[in-house]
């Protein structure tokens, strides 16, 4: 039979009962005659718990040790499921990232994998064991715990999926597949029974929570077959009604996929803007400020330049709101007085709404009927960006949800009747 990556997420590892019941479908497929290699996060709450106690005592905690504190929640994880399927007869061994080994750089808190060492893992599938990997977590070259960032055990799942060639990496969640959008904003989101990679990579990247974006680009590169599916369904539902729940992300567009122009709504409340004003308009002057945000680690999405005028620009971006403070400070203490702008302002109450969809390429009009959309609801849109298969905007926050729902009517992607 076939390799098979499970991957699962916080909520369905939130008690004693819920790990239970991931034994139970692990269980399951090793009994169909899968290999079966499993990587939970932490148990819900477990990390922002470790997180908070390190703040307790160091306002702003060391990386290298706030990686060795966060990595243990999903030590935790793997020891009780691997007790757990060791309870039902399954034979089980649990793994911390350091004993696989799953190498990444050292970039604390937010590690890239760079490769993976996986004999240790395949002589045990070989033996019949069900292998239990921490996610979340690696180790860099010089023997240090390293964390992925947030959401960072989808990413070791596809990871370890790609690595080892994997039938299927099946990613179990509190949420049954992918919508249209957030079911908690629109009532009536629908679940997309199959998505495309590049819309999927999209919507991860714009806001959606369902997959970290890191993941999906594994599974892009590496081209593994990944679904979406809930880890709250009964346990012991056959393998073929498993199979046909939840959402597949594929890398083709077959004839079936569901032919929609705009395939879903995402959105992203972490987002802060940032203003350089009064900059010197000549070339080089956008090196010059985002070639230090760069050095300070600062991602940086939106990117807009005002036409010049009397010589001068102004300069416009967004990071991660939790990254404001930062970026802030690296511009008023490197970048203001160097390029000469007249004042830097930062704006944490805003928000990004996009649409997504493969069908807009060959279809006109549809950033047109975004806009009026918008604009029928009383709704300015302060940053414009666009790709082949989506268009952002940024907005003041308070609007958010006002035009996640009218976009979503507006495109017609409520179930049916």
């Amino acid at each position: 039979m076939s390799l098979i990556v499970h991957k699962y997420g916080g909520t369905s590892m939130g008690s004693t009962e819920r790990i239970k019941n991931v034994a139970r479908r692990v269980a399951k497929w090793h009994a169909a005659g899968h290999q079966m290699v499993v990587v939970p996060s932490a148990m819900s709450g477990e990390t922002n718990r470790l997180i908070a106690l390190a703040k307790e005592i160091q306002e702003q905690p060391d990386p290298r040790e706030l990686d060795a504190i966060a990595s243990t929640g999903e030590q935790v994880s793997v020891g009780l499921l691997a007790m757990a399927l060791k309870s039902l007869g399954v034979d089980a061994v649990s793994y911390a990232g350091w004993q696989v080994p799953i190498r990444t750089d050292s970039a604390f808190t937010k590690a890239r994998i760079e490769s993976i060492d996986d004999a240790r893992v395949r002589a045990d599938l070989a033996a019949g064991k069900v292998v239990i990997i921490t996610g979340f977590q690696g180790i860099d070259p010089h023997g240090n715990v390293t964390t992925l960032g947030r959401g960072g055990s989808d990413t070791s799942a596809v990871a370890v999926a790609a690595a080892m060639k994997a039938a299927e990496c099946l990613i179990y969640t509190d949420v049954d597949g992918v919508y249209t959008t957030d079911p908690r904003i629109v009532e009536d989101a629908r679940r997309l029974k199959v998505v495309s990679f590049e819309e999927m990579l999209e919507m991860a990247s714009l806001g959606s929570k369902v997959l970290q974006i890191r993941s999906v680009e594994f599974a892009g590169k590496y081209r593994v077959p990944t679904r979406v599916l809930s880890s709250l369904t009964d346990p012991l539902m056959s393998l073929e009604e498993e199979m046909v729940s939840g959402t597949l992300i594929t890398f083709e567009e077959a004839e079936n996929m569901e032919q929609a122009v705009v395939s879903g709504i995402a959105f992203n409340r972490d987002e802060a803007k940032v203003t350089v004003r009064g900059v010197p308009d000549r070339p080089g002057i956008a090196y010059s400020i985002l070639g230090k945000i760069a050095d300070a680690n600062i991602d940086v999405d939106m990117i807009i330049q005002n036409q010049g005028s009397d010589g001068t620009t102004d300069f416009s971006f967004t990071v991660h709101r939790n990254e404001l403070a930062k970026t802030l400070d690296v511009l008023n203490t490197q970048v203001k007085p160097a390029v000469g702008a007249r004042e830097v302002i930062g704006d944490a109450k805003v928000c990004k709404v996009s649409i997504v969809g493969i069908g807009m390429r060959s279809h006109v009009g549809i950033a047109s009927l975004m806009f009026k959309t918008l604009s029928e609801e009383g709704i300015n849109i302060q940053m414009i960006s666009t790709s082949e298969i989506k268009v952002s905007v940024i907005l003041e926050d308070k609007y958010m949800e006002l035009a996640v729902r009218a976009l979503h009517r507006a495109f017609g992607l409520e179930k049916a009747a």
